[in-house]
């Protein structure tokens, strides 16, 4: 029987607390420059259907780069892709800062900026597992998401604040401060490594780069449990669709940026929580609770065609938040699943699936909402999120209990 890991066990591995500080100015960072350039389009628009696009393109590009760049990650040193990537994000986002650019070009960077974020993230998830032997991954992957969400608080809480003290152009030079400063944890806080390989006769030829990306995709297409995994894992394009239209949806119910911010750290502050209380369950009940978690992270859009006003929103997404802790035992179950030589490009496709259903929900409720209202909106894509989500729990009942019934 595998000894439960604790938190301080998992707090002694020196490279994952780089990894995991470099998490938290890396995200936050991020999240600022979101909030930044959402209210950039929304003053210069007065769109709601513009500004869901412009937050929607920092999720689209992992439809075109996701499995073609995440590959990266297998073939080259982790540790140099997350530092390359953190580098060259910086910069794009300094050139964003830049006030005379034209919104064109603001978007053309943004799509460049999400592009790097491919490989670092997928090099990052798959040292994960390398660092943390065990049981301590698991616990590692729920303090990393943890500080991910936390990140998103601390971004986009104190984001609408600090965008109205400095200014769009300040959030951005200060998102590219984290991302140096992430690079430059990484490193010197993470080992060098060589890159992963696959065990094969020394005298074959190594696989070129899109046969390795078709194994990728073939492996997670093939399996059942695997795909029903992605599934529930873009369950997430549904109640995303939230930080899309939280600067239209607080100007419809009378705030402004300030109130925005606190409406986008709810979902995040509640998925803390909840995956603090889902860290106290045992593996097997958080396997079955997946599929339920998933439907409740939909219901509570639903209430917001009621239009509550702004604490009752913010209760609302935060139990959306809250239910949304199901990612955890659902990405550390698929990558315990993938082979290390493979990890890179398996995320690649799974962060693919997610990203791109993340963009497309949130511009899907950004046209309802230029049609309707936000609320209504939100409503709509909240009811449709909670029917895919039955679909999908239920496809990952089927996967398990196939699986289990093949082990016996």
């Amino acid at each position: 029987m595998i000894e439960r890991a604790r938190w301080r066990d998992v707090f002694r591995h020196a490279e994952f607390r780089a990894l995991f500080v470099a998490g938290v100015l890396s995200v936050a960072g991020d999240q600022l420059a979101r909030i930044a350039l959402s209210v950039l389009v929304f003053e210069r628009t007065a769109s709601a259907g513009l500004t869901a696009l412009t937050y929607a393109l920092t999720y689209i590009p992992d439809l075109l780069f996701g499995p073609l760049l995440a590959g990266f990650a297998d073939r080259y040193p982790r540790r140099q892709v997350m530092i390359v990537s953190d580098l060259a994000r910086a910069v794009l986002v300094a050139l964003m800062a830049i006030e005379a650019l034209p919104l064109w070009l603001v978007i053309l960077l943004l799509l460049g900026l999400q592009a790097f974020g491919s490989p670092f993230n997928a090099a990052r998830a798959a040292t994960l597992p390398v660092v943390l032997p065990g049981d301590h991954y698991v616990l590692g992957k729920a303090a990393n998401d943890m500080v991910v969400q936390f990140s998103q608080v601390l971004g986009f809480g104190a984001g609408g604040v600090v965008v109205v003290a400095v200014g769009t152009s300040g959030g951005l030079l200060l998102d590219s401060a984290t991302f140096l400063v992430s690079a430059a944890l990484i490193a010197v806080g993470v080992q060098r490594r060589p890159a992963p390989t696959a065990e094969q006769d020394a005298t074959e030829p190594k696989n070129g780069y899109f046969k390795d990306l078709a194994a990728g995709l073939s492996l997670v297409s093939r399996t059942p449990s695997l795909r029903a995994l992605v599934a529930l894992a873009a369950i997430a394009g549904f109640y995303v669709t939230v930080e899309g239209l939280a600067i239209p949806y607080a100007d419809e119910i009378g705030g402004g940026p300030e109130a925005a911010g606190l409406l986008l750290a709810a979902s995040p502050a509640g998925a803390v929580i909840g995956m603090w209380l889902i860290t106290l369950l045992p593996p097997e009940r958080r396997m079955r609770l997946i599929g339920p978690l998933a439907v409740a992270a939909c219901v509570p859009l639903v209430f917001c065609v009621l239009q509550p006003g702004l604490l009752p929103t913010v209760a609302l997404w935060a139990l959306s938040g809250l239910a949304s802790a199901y990612h955890l035992p659902t990405s550390a179950a698929f990558v315990q699943a993938v082979p290390d030589h493979q990890r890179g490009q398996a995320f690649g496709v799974a962060s693919t699936a997610l990203k791109s259903s993340q963009g497309l929900g949130i511009l899907v409720a950004g046209l309802v909402a230029d049609q309707t209202s936000p609320s209504l909106a939100l409503a709509v894509v909240g009811g449709a999120g909670v029917l895919a989500a039955l679909a999908a729990g239920a496809a990952w009942t089927r996967a398990r209990r196939t699986r289990t019934d093949a082990a016996t």
